[in-house]
């Protein structure tokens, strides 16, 4: 008898884990969020958080132009890698580089008639177009607005991805879940720990 209890034990303590596992993504969030925590909300990190702002709805639209969602986290490191690079030369905006790339995918889109076709592409390129304005306003006013514009942009943009998360559209779901989580704790940390 107690060897079916210590089997059952066993499989019970394996599906918590396994469903701990499943949950992986949002592990992830919460522990880069509270990495981000000793950034803080200065000027610079506001700066930062905005140019990043314009990254999301430009992975969003290159994922739904090439229609794979499977490239999600590998276009997600390929995007963090040009930010970096891009930060470190310091030679050309950041914010106009994500804007061209915009551009360029959204003309993509047109020439290959995905306005016409696919709402996913039109969906995600009125997405690009309101979440980019809305991190480039927030570059361009007071410091604290920008603050709270960019705090606005992160928390909308979670919302986004988990109305992606729950349609299982466009990118991964794990991506979906895992950038749902940690654009709400960013937000929260730009509006209360300010």
């Amino acid at each position: 008898m107690s060897d079916i209890t210590t089997r059952s034990g066993v499989t019970t303590s394996r599906s918590r884990w396994k469903a701990v596992l499943r949950r992986w993504p949002i592990a992830l969030a919460v522990g880069m969020s509270a990495a981000g925590l000793a950034a803080g909300s200065s000027a610079g990190a506001v700066t930062s958080l905005a140019e990043v702002l314009m990254l999301l709805p430009l992975l969003y639209l290159m994922v739904a132009r090439i229609r794979r969602p499977e490239a999600s986290w590998p276009l997600l490191l390929a995007l963090v890698v040009l930010y970096m690079v891009l930060r470190a030369l310091d030679v050309v905006a950041i914010p106009v580089v994500f804007t061209a790339l915009a551009l360029a995918v959204m003309v993509w889109g047109v020439v290959a008639g995905d306005l016409r076709r696919s709402g996913a592409f039109r969906a995600q390129a009125l997405g690009m177009i309101g979440f980019g304005a809305l991190a480039l306003v927030a570059l361009v006013v007071e410091p604290d607005l920008g603050r709270y514009l960019v705090a606005a942009g992160w928390f909308l943009h979670g919302f986004w991805d988990f109305v992606h998360f729950r349609r299982n559209a466009v990118v991964s779901r794990s991506y979906a879940e895992w950038c749902g989580v940690f654009d709400i704790l960013l937000a929260a940390q730009l509006v209360f720990l300010a």
